[in-house]
């Protein structure tokens, strides 16, 4: 595998949107620079905020987009095109309805399930899904005419807690994909289960 040179945390931007599922993505990117003692720079040529991390021998950005969800490819091409950072290096952090909250999961390049911010990300990154994702499990409505106002709205509390819980456990698996390779951190955690 590929060295992670760059993590994403999607998002739509604005106070409205911060505390809804579709922002799943930048909190796991928020609390992975809060663990790690840096910060964000809004830079208006990546359309967003960018951080940098340092661990042994790596040297990682950290990106959450300032665009509508539907046109995070502008932000990440943007970041990638500048450091030379090519798609297998890349690391997109996502809400999935298709995983219950508390569970999550990381995958390599594939479809991308109708999610409008990984659909811009493969169009930009000219048809390019080979990118990683940290898939972080929000549930489904159970209505497919429900997902635009569910993903758009606040977890209850109950399900913040397990969401909160799995990016925890994301962040230290983080530690372990970048020093030590996605199968053991895939190990580690495919087998997490949040507390209720």
């Amino acid at each position: 595998m590929n060295q992670i040179k760059l993590i994403v945390g999607l998002a739509n931007p604005g106070v409205e949107y911060a505390l809804t599922r579709h922002n799943a993505g930048a909190w796991y990117v928020s609390l992975l620079a809060e663990r790690h003692g840096t910060s964000f720079q809004e830079e208006r040529k990546f359309f967003g905020r960018i951080g940098r991390l340092t661990l042994p021998g790596h040297d990682v950005r950290l990106l959450i987009p300032g665009t509508f969800m539907n046109l995070s490819g502008q932000s990440v091409a943007a970041v990638a095109t500048f450091y030379r950072i090519l798609p297998e290096e890349i690391l997109v952090a996502h809400d999935e309805l298709d995983l219950p909250p508390g569970c999550v999961k990381l995958k390599s390049g594939g479809g991308n399930g109708g999610h409008n911010g990984l659909k811009d990300i493969q169009h930009k990154l000219a048809k390019n899904s080979s990118f990683h994702r940290l898939r972080i499990g929000t549930g489904h409505p159970g209505d497919s005419g429900k997902v635009t106002g569910f993903v758009l709205s606040k977890p209850a509390s109950r399900e913040k807690n397990l969401i909160d819980q799995a990016i925890t456990e994301a962040i230290a698996c983080t530690d372990l994909l970048l020093l030590e390779g996605i199968i053991k951190a895939m190990n580690r955690l495919h087998t997490f289960k949040a507390q209720e």
